[in-house]
């Protein structure tokens, strides 16, 4: 796992790798191995530490997407990692692959998540319950392929599946994501949902840190990335949204 693992970001507090499609971020009852624990090797062999090797969860991304994962290498950086996710100081941005067309090409989508256990599942409704938390995120068209279509989605609010809930909720599938509706899954299980971008003030020190993460290697991806640098918007690549 340690030579596939991809290092976006790293200092003395703080490591960001580009996770894959279908892998786990925190280890559950599936007994798979995990992201932090790959990470956690990473750093017991770059830097020959014998025993155990602190590696901080600060934020979660679902198993099926890929994208952009932080850690922390610290606990006082952990702590202040937390305090940030929790402080909504952390921005987040998307790009999923959805087969039909939003009805607007930007827009803020409000809605009030009910999350199922049993079926690791939201539910996006429209008017609140007490058993629902508030949704919101914005988003806009980048590209469109012949079959799909390219959304930048940012995150005002982090909710439970809350990207694949409320875009199924305005009838935008991503692609491969059965549990939210899409017609059929992609090879491995994977969907085209992917963490593009984290921008932050670091916790050690507060100078401002932006991540950005590459998609998968896959045909569909390439497709996009060939349509943004032909379409002239090369800068999305390099820089992702203003920050």
């Amino acid at each position: 796992m340690t030579s596939d693992l991809e290092v976006l970001y790293e200092d003395n507090h703080l490591i960001a790798v580009n996770k894959p499609p279908g892998q786990l971020v925190q280890g559950d009852s599936s007994g798979d191995s995990p992201l932090a624990e790959g990470v956690r090797e990473y750093l017991k062999q770059r830097y020959r530490k014998p025993g155990n090797v602190f590696v901080g969860v600060a934020h979660r991304l679902d198993r099926p997407a890929s994208g952009v994962v932080l850690f922390a290498r610290t606990s006082k950086a952990l702590s202040r990692l937390n305090h940030l996710f929790r402080e909504n100081r952390v921005h987040k941005l998307y790009w999923a692959l959805i087969r039909e067309l939003p009805p607007r090409r930007e827009d803020t989508l409000v809605h009030h998540l009910r999350r199922n256990p049993e079926q690791n599942k939201s539910y996006a409704l429209d008017t609140p319950r007490a058993d629902s938390k508030e949704a919101r995120l914005s988003y806009r068209l980048l590209e469109s392929l012949e079959r799909y279509h390219l959304l930048e989605i940012t995150l005002h609010t982090g909710r439970h599946h809350q990207i694949r809930a409320q875009l199924a909720r305005i009838g935008c599938h991503i692609k491969g994501d059965l549990k939210y509706g899409a017609a059929r899954s992609n090879p491995g299980g994977g969907i085209h949902l992917h963490a593009r971008l984290l921008c932050l003030p670091h916790p050690i020190g507060g100078r401002e840190v932006t991540i950005l993460a590459p998609p998968p290697r896959d045909p569909l991806w390439e497709a996009v990335e060939l349509a943004l640098r032909r379409g002239g918007a090369s800068d999305i690549l390099e820089r992702g949204d203003r920050v």
